[in-house]
C-alpha cells in the first residue's frame, strides 16, 4: 500500500507521514513550491530524516490567478488559504496517479488555522479538490467521517488520532513517542500571510488589470513606494537587492519600467515600473537621496536606463520623497 504526503517539514506533516510509516504504508511525500514559499530546505530535511522519497512540484501561472481572484476569499493577509490547498491536493491527485499511489495524507489539524482548518473548510477542500474520501487527515481522522482508506481497512482507525485546535502540547507529545528528534517551531512559510507583504500584493491586483509573474517576483524585492496609479517605485536595500533590480529590468519578460541609479555616491537603485516620464524620474531620485549615504558637495547625479539608452541627469531632491513615509506605500520595513 501506498500514499502520497504532503510534506512542508513542519511537525504535523511529519508526524502524518510517521503515522502511515508505523502501519507499514509506504508513502511518497510532495512538496509545493510558489513564488511566496520559502521552506524547501526544511522539507528536505525532514524527508531526509523520515526517509522518504521527496518530489517538488511548482506552481503553473494559473496559480497566480489564484492569489488575485480566490474563489474562497482571503485569510488576514493576502493568502487565499482554501484555494491554495485546493490547487495543491489537485496536483497531489495527479501525482497519486503517476505514482501508483492509493490515497493522500496531510497533517491538517481541525480548528488548528483559521482559514484553511475549520471542518467546513476541510470539507470543502476534500470535495472541490476531487479527492473526496481519498483524503486522510491522520492527526484528526477521528473526529471527521472514516475515509475511504479507513473503511477499506488499507489504515487502521484506531491508531489514528483526534487532535484539534491550536494547541502543540499533544503533537510534541506524540512526536516524543514516535522518537522524532527534531521538532520545528511553527511557522506558515507563506509570504502571502505576512502583513506587510500582503499589501503589497493587494496593491498590485487592485490597479494592475493583468498582473504577469514578473510583477509577482518583483514584490519580493527593496521597498515599495506607490506614486500614483499608473506607476511604482521600488527602492533596494542592500546590494543584493540591487543586483535583483538590474536582473528584473533586464528581463525578456518585463513589464515597461526604468532603472536609476546613483552616479559617483554610495547609494540604491531604483526601479520606476509604469510610466516613466520627467516627473517620475526625479521622484526616483529624490528616494535614492534619501536612503544614500555620504553625498558629494556638489550637486549629486544618477544614471538613468531606459530599454538599451543610458544617460545622467541631476538628481532632484524631490519633496514628495523626502516626505515619502507619508504617502508610501508600502513595504517600507
Amino acid at each position: 500500500m501506498r500514499c502520497v504526503a504532503l510534506l512542508s517539514g513542519g511537525l504535523d506533516s511529519k508526524l502524518a507521514i510517521r503515522l502511515m510509516q508505523e502501519q507499514g504504508i509506504e508513502v511518497e511525500a510532495l512538496n509545493f513550491k510558489t513564488l511566496f514559499t520559502c521552506c524547501q530546505d526544511q522539507s528536505a530535511q525532514a524527508a531526509a530524516e523520515l526517509g522518504v522519497r521527496l518530489t517538488i512540484v511548482g506552481q503553473d501561472d494559473d496559480y497566480l490567478e489564484l492569489v488575485a481572484n480566490p474563489q474562497f476569499g482571503y485569510g488576514r493577509g493576502a493568502n487565499p488559504c482554501i484555494d491554495c490547498r485546493i490547487y495543491m491536493f489537485r496536483k497531489a491527485l495527479r501525482f497519486m496517479a503517476e505514482v501508483d499511489a492509493q490515497f493522500v495524507v496531510s497533517g491538517e489539524v481541525v480548528g488548528q488555522r483559521p482559514k484553511s482548518q475549520k471542518r467546513r473548510d476541510l470539507d470543502l477542500i476534500s470535495r472541490h479538490s476531487e479527492l473526496d474520501d481519498l483524503l486522510l487527515r491522520p492527526l484528526s481522522a477521528r473526529r471527521l467521517p472514516p475515509t475511504r482508506p479507513e473503511r477499506e481497512g488499507w489504515v487502521d482507525r484506531n491508531r489514528l488520532y483526534d487532535f484539534y485546535g491550536r494547541s502543540r502540547k499533544g503533537l510534541i507529545a506524540l512526536a516524543q513517542e514516535l522518537g522524532m528528534r527534531d521538532i520545528p517551531s511553527p511557522s506558515t512559510g507563506c509570504a502571502l500571510t505576512e502583513v506587510p507583504f500582503s499589501r503589497k500584493v493587494h496593491d498590485l491586483i487592485q490597479l494592475e488589470t493583468t498582473p504577469r509573474r514578473w510583477d509577482f517576483e518583483l514584490l519580493k524585492i527593496g521597498r515599495h513606494y506607490r506614486l500614483d496609479d499608473r506607476s511604482k517605485v521600488i527602492v533596494g536595500r542592500r546590494a543584493d537587492d540591487n543586483q535583483q533590480l538590474e536582473y528584473m529590468f533586464e528581463r525578456s519578460d518585463a513589464s515597461p519600467c526604468a532603472l536609476v541609479g546613483p552616479e559617483q555616491f554610495v547609494g540604491p537603485m531604483a526601479l520606476v515600473v509604469g510610466a516613466c516620464d520627467d516627473s517620475r524620474l526625479e521622484f526616483a531620485s529624490g528616494l535614492i537621496l534619501r536612503h544614500a549615504k555620504d553625498l558629494p558637495a556638489d550637486r549629486p547625479r544618477v544614471w538613468v536606463r531606459t530599454g538599451s539608452e543610458r544617460h545622467v541627469r541631476f538628481a532632484a531632491a524631490d519633496p514628495r520623497a523626502t516626505a515619502a513615509r507619508n504617502l508610501a506605500v508600502h513595504g517600507i520595513a
